[in-house]
């Protein structure tokens, strides 16, 4: 194994804002691991929501726009990130890091030096690992993966017994497990019908495979423009991203015109639209809002209608093993639409906002 370096390349997130903010350095001090930590030689980092929303404060209850990946300028200090709470600056981010294992801290596990391994994205107190309110997230209350070193717990690490290359197993972590904690919290499977929305995106692609992994029948909203592609995922049926009447889009296409659970990233002003599409009992389960955060909803559909709201973000550790199972088992498929240099972040985010491609994006140290 070849000798670990003093300094590396990072892409250094320096404050809230445009994608000024994120800073290229070649002299970035390697991190040591510690106690429990493992030192990974980064070789793949998949490029997630959290990221865009991080950087520009868009989780700020100041802002009520839609995710543009642009600087806003009403963030609050006290709340710009998905938990609530001021974060560290200078911050590495990335999450979804695949690399090899190249030194421990006293306490991690020696036998994973050498190792291809993937991270599991949320830090916990593994004292108690369910305590939501003692987790953090990878990239976000640490450092993470855009650099060409990193270090995690060793808990947070997986091997992969797979022939899927580094960056294919980069596209997973984040949205996958993502996906299928709103499947679990929304307790998706046979017989039921969900729709899903922003279904061509990283998450989008992910619930579409994951529901038909756990037998339900999928509906797919996505641009047209995307349709062959989502189709080719699996959904059963693919519209529009906003037909102007969902429920006869759903009644000709489907052959009725309620859904059993909605699995929705976009929110929006088309939110009331999905809801009205719930069948009696129904479930709505969400993890994101990239097309707003504000929606109107009358509470009379949710308690006559007896439906479920759910929202998911901190998931249970199972959810990750899972995954990790889902893939050795070529339950799921990655869906890689392109990778950039970590130098060219700038303009891989960029694409990543703009939403021209179908899954995921990934960056090469």
């Amino acid at each position: 194994m070849s000798e670990i370096p003093k300094m590396m390349n990072a892409m250094v997130l320096e404050g809230h804002g445009g994608l000024d903010k994120l800073v290229w350095h070649e002299d970035w001090p390697v991190p040591v691991p510690e106690k429990s930590e493992v030192l990974i030689r980064v070789t793949a980092c998949g490029l997630n929501n959290t990221d865009v929303n991080t950087r520009s404060g868009w989780y700020s209850k100041t802002v009520d726009e839609a995710t543009t990946g642009g600087a806003y300028e009403k963030v609050a200090d006290e709340d710009p990130t998905w938990g609530g709470a001021p974060i560290t600056f200078p911050r590495i981010q990335g999450a979804d890091v695949v690399g090899n294992v190249v030194a421990c801290g006293p306490d991690a596990d020696t036998a994973l030096i050498g190792k291809r391994v993937m991270t599991d994205n949320w830090l916990r107190d593994w004292d108690d690992p369910l305590n939501r309110d003692k987790s953090g997230y990878f990239g976000s209350e640490c450092d993470g993966g855009f650099a060409q070193y990193t270090t995690i717990d060793y808990r947070n690490v997986a091997l992969v017994d797979s022939d899927l290359s580094d960056a294919e197993l980069a596209t997973f972590s984040c949205s996958y497990s993502t996906a299928e904690g709103m499947l679990s919290r929304a307790n998706a499977g046979p017989g039921d019908r969900v729709l899903v929305t922003g279904a061509s995106g990283g998450v989008g692609s992910a619930l579409l495979q994951l529901a038909k992994r756990r037998g339900a029948m999928v509906i797919a909203l996505a641009s047209e423009a995307k349709h062959v592609q989502v189709q080719a995922l699996g959904a059963d049926v693919v519209l529009p991203r906003n037909p102007p009447d969902l429920k006869s889009a759903l009644n000709r296409t489907a052959s009725k015109d309620t859904v059993t659970v909605i699995a929705d990233i976009v929110g929006g002003k088309y939110f009331p639209t999905l809801i009205d599409v719930l069948a009696r009992g129904g479930r709505y389960t969400c993890s994101g809002a990239i097309a707003g955060p504000v929606v109107e909803l009358d509470l009379r559909t949710l308690y006559l209608r007896d439906l479920t709201f759910t929202g998911s973000t901190v998931i249970p550790p199972h959810i990750f093993s899972d995954l990790v199972g889902y893939i050795e088992k070529d339950e799921i498929r990655p869906v890689l639409t392109a990778t950039y240099p970590l130098n060219d972040l700038h303009q891989a985010q960029q694409a990543f906002i703009d939403k021209k491609h179908t899954g995921n994006i990934v960056v090469l140290p």
